[in-house]
């Protein structure tokens, strides 16, 4: 099932997601319709909180060479810690609740992510490059914070603008 993607600047994206403790079928059934909805709107991350839902959940399914997405390459993220972050980089990140923008935002190059999967079952990986940087895009989305807070002032300033303009454009 299709979920709603909620949009900059409701207030339910500042919101803060509370921790996994039931890896029910219910929650199977939410990660299967976060899946759906993700690929639908031609992402490749999606926070549970995206779609209305204040739970420690993202998932992710990084493009391959040919731009495919194949689900057996989906990371189902619960309850997820960043540990061991290094390095730095420039990358230029849209994000479905923020639709049409994209701006360069700093992040760490690699890091360890400890998480459960659908099942509760610790796992832990090593992440750089794409991942590492969805990763922590979708992570700040459970701490209820958005890529365009990490611009600097006048960036911001002119994303403001820009997102005005578009608000008045689409009326």
């Amino acid at each position: 099932m299709l979920l709603p993607i909620i949009t900059y600047p409701n207030k339910q994206l500042k919101a803060r997601s509370q921790t996994v403790v039931n890896f029910d079928e219910l929650l199977h059934r939410f990660l299967d319709d976060m899946y759906e909805t993700m690929i639908a709107s031609n992402g490749i991350g999606l926070a549970a909180i995206q779609v209305a839902n204040p739970i420690r959940v993202l998932i992710l399914c990084i493009p391959d060479e040919e731009g495919n997405q194949h689900k057996e390459n989906l990371l189902e993220i619960i309850n997820p810690v960043i540990h061991n972050p290094k390095g730095n980089v420039l990358y230029q990140e849209g994000c479905l609740s923020v639709p049409g923008f994209y701006e360069d935002v700093e992040r760490y190059e690699t890091l360890s992510l400890k998480y459960q999967n659908r099942h509760g079952e610790a796992c832990e990986l090593h992440a750089s490059d794409l991942l590492a940087i969805a990763i922590q895009h979708e992570i700040d989305h459970l701490e209820g914070k958005l890529f365009i807070e990490k611009l600097t002032y006048n960036r911001r300033k002119k994303f403001e603008k820009e997102y005005k303009k578009a608000q008045k454009e689409k009326k």
